[in-house]
């Protein structure tokens, strides 16, 4: 013990021989370890921090007066304006450039929703207006069009090949600080059934992720671009290691989709599944614990045509093992028409493989103005999203009336003057082409009135 404190004296008193006796060298970092200079992240992040961008937006919203405010005798007696309160919302997010030619920005559909105007801040603080190329509210992902002047896109990586324990980089704008920028590893993979989107494929990350984060990169330290950080599990309000990221390869596949035809055309499969209950493996008498079973097949669909019937027990797609239906709808949800689908089922006891190819959904389609004056710019179809029985706005024109009162592709039209709709041909049969129009939205989990007079 004595020779041991001895050593560690002999050893302070050497030390401060050589520094002079400067205490303070003792707790300095040193520059090498064992010969070799310490890592830093700073030269990757040069090079990729100026193609991350913040975004802000503002949102005009119309305000709700007091239902006397409403009355025309009211306001002509009190001389009060008949235009309408507006009130305007400023949200903050981030978005990362994927392609420096074409000036598109990747970001979060949540980011610029409703957005009427898009403006995007640079690293080297350039401030550009930002258009709208498209948008996909149920993978949570927009592309936006920058012009392309001098700008640094992020190389993409093969999300497909992370693993759990890789080093990741999450850069990004929280609460509008500023680029900022956290470190982590991933925590997990194919994270789904969060209820935070409608197909959901996420990387989990203890990278801190704040509000204003979204859209903005998850990267290697290679600095690619491997995900979009989308959102967070805060029970308590703030991050508490455990945030989520859009997976890279997902994120293109829809790129390249809205880039291409300003939309993503989702495809059919033609099944109905449901989860693979214990009662369900009982009454089937299975071997196998997870799957989704098929519940129900459109006739003369891609699936009816690959030979699936009802009870039949889904396991794999591509590859992918399906634990649940949520998988199998996840899995469909993310493939293009045309697409192919290798499935794995067992019929009864017996194992079986089918291969399928997706198309396009047939369903009826009309331009609304052929059914009322005031539908002019959109295009309505029929509906079971989310099943939803309704009237789906399918497109929309941006420069049109029905866009700046505030509809928006995907919303479900679930009753028109009071009479609840399920198809196209409800809707024609309750809708008078001359009169004024009060239509119930459905938009995710929320719903709301609007009156086109």
């Amino acid at each position: 013990m004595k020779s041991q404190r001895s050593c560690v004296l002999c050893f302070l008193a050497f030390f401060l021989f050589f520094t002079g006796g400067d205490l303070a060298c003792i707790a300095a970092l040193p520059v090498t370890v064992s010969g070799q200079t310490l890592p830093s992240l700073a030269p990757m992040l040069e090079k990729s921090m100026p193609a991350v961008v913040n975004i802000s937006t503002s949102t005009n919203i119309q305000v709700n007066d007091n239902p006397l405010l409403q009355d025309p005798f009211f306001r002509h007696f009190y001389n009060l304006p008949s235009q309408p309160r507006k009130q305007q919302k400023n949200s903050l997010g981030s978005g990362v450039i994927v392609d420096k030619e074409q000036g598109l920005v990747l970001t979060n559909n949540h980011v610029i929703d409703k957005a009427d105007k898009i403006a995007v801040t640079l690293n080297d603080g350039r401030q550009l207006n930002a258009e709208l190329v498209g948008t996909d509210p149920e993978a949570d992902i927009a592309v936006i069009r920058i012009p392309a002047d001098h700008l640094t896109q992020l190389p993409i990586a093969d999300s497909s090949q992370l693993r759990v324990g890789d080093f990741v980089v999450a850069i990004g704008n929280p609460f509008g600080l500023g680029q900022t920028v956290t470190s982590g590893i991933i925590s997990a993979l194919g994270r789904s059934g969060l209820g935070i989107e409608g197909y959901e494929d996420f990387i989990q990350t203890d990278a801190s992720i704040n509000p204003g984060n979204s859209g903005g990169a998850l990267v290697n330290l290679q600095g690619e671009f491997i995900g979009m950080n989308t959102a967070i599990l805060a029970p308590t309000g703030g991050n508490v290691g455990i945030g989520f990221a859009i997976p890279s390869n997902m994120v293109m596949s829809i790129k390249d989709s809205l880039v291409k035809h300003g939309e993503v055309r989702r495809g059919l499969l033609g099944i109905t599944s449901q989860d693979l209950t214990p009662e369900l493996v009982n009454a089937f008498n299975l071997e196998s614990k997870h799957g989704a079973v098929i519940s129900s097949i459109e006739s003369n669909s891609p699936a009816a045509k690959a030979g699936l019937e009802p009870g039949d027990i889904i396991v794999s797609a591509n590859g992918h093992q399906v634990k649940n239906s949520r998988d199998i709808r996840n899995i469909i949800g993310l493939m293009q028409i045309g697409d192919e689908v290798d499935i794995e089922y067992f019929h009864g006891n017996e194992k079986k493989q089918a291969t399928a190819t997706i198309v396009k959904p047939e369903r009826p389609e009309i331009l609304g103005e052929k059914l009322h004056r005031k539908l002019r710019g959109i295009m309505l179809s029929d509906s079971s999203k989310n099943q939803i029985e309704g009237v789906l706005i399918e497109k929309i024109d941006t420069v049109s009336e029905v866009w700046r009162i505030g509809l928006r592709p995907g919303d479900v039209i679930v009753s028109v003057n009071r009479f609840r709709i399920h198809n196209l041909e409800e809707l024609r049969r309750v809708i008078d082409p001359n009169g004024s129009l009060l239509i119930n939205i459905q938009r995710g989990q929320e719903g709301f009135f609007l009156v086109l007079q």
